[in-house]
């Protein structure tokens, strides 16, 4: 059934299926997924011993979106998850998060490490099937604090070739996106 005719949360086994499908697929079973709770509580559906960290879809959210990262990435991941659950609005999460990066308490990866997403409307995962349709793919590489000149990148967006977003910032990253053509 399409996530939009869902009234609640899929069981683990569903939610597991639909948060690895961003990984290429030599990495999926190796991953570790955080999905949602009948009372819609994030939590551990399932740990594995890969270096990737998948977050499920969430059930409260009107469009699909999963997501894959590096586990290099987490504390930054459940810093901003941290900050949204507390009610901090989104332009004030990164410039939370970038003064804790900047004083230590926050640590980001020392390496460049990747984060995958597929994002679309509510319908665009079948849950019964386990196929998604009309959903955008992201690959993006984080590499803290690169900058045009370190990299050789544009900071200019493009969907023809790799490009730097938020260079020189603890949340830069080389953004791949595939042409939607």
């Amino acid at each position: 059934m399409p996530v939009a005719a869902q009234s609640q949360t899929l069981p683990p086994a569903q939610q597991i299926a639909a948060a690895v499908l961003p990984l290429p697929e030599a990495m999926r079973e190796g991953a570790t997924v955080l999905g949602y709770n009948a009372e819609g509580k994030l939590v551990t559906l399932r740990s594995a011993k890969g270096d990737m960290i998948c977050l499920a879809d969430d059930p409260a959210q009107e469009r699909f979106h999963v997501a894959c990262y590096h586990g290099s990435l987490e504390p930054f991941m459940a810093r901003g998850r941290a900050l949204r659950a507390k009610g901090t609005k989104r332009d004030q999460i990164d410039t939370l998060r970038f003064a804790e990066i900047r004083s230590g308490k926050l640590k980001m990866p020392r390496n460049p490490a990747s984060l995958y997403s597929l994002t679309g409307a509510a319908d665009s995962y079948d849950a019964a099937t386990g196929v998604v349709s009309k959903a955008s793919p992201l690959h993006v590489v984080y590499i803290p604090f690169a900058t045009e000149k370190t990299t050789g990148l544009s900071a200019v967006p493009s969907d023809k070739m790799a490009w730097l977003m938020f260079p020189g910032t603890p949340k830069a990253h080389i953004m791949f996106v595939p042409s939607m053509q």
